[in-house]
């Protein structure tokens, strides 16, 4: 019984852990910059799909998903 309420206790007490997760907004501004983009340089970004599309002999595999 003893195992199980604490195997329940630490379950707990990582969950709350994670309440705290988040942004502030005082930190939106920094987070919002064009350098925090997933493709901040748009030349390297089609140079990359470029040669992603050259390997694999498709077109457009890297923008949506399929079968």
């Amino acid at each position: 019984m003893s195992l199980k309420l604490s195997l329940c206790l630490i379950g707990m007490t990582a969950l709350a852990g994670c309440s705290q997760l988040g942004v502030k907004p005082w930190e939106r501004d920094i987070l919002a910059e064009p350098a925090m983009e997933l493709g901040a340089d748009p030349l390297l970004s089609a140079t990359d799909e470029h040669i992603y599309f050259s390997k694999e002999a498709t077109s457009g595999g890297a923008s949506f998903g399929g079968g």
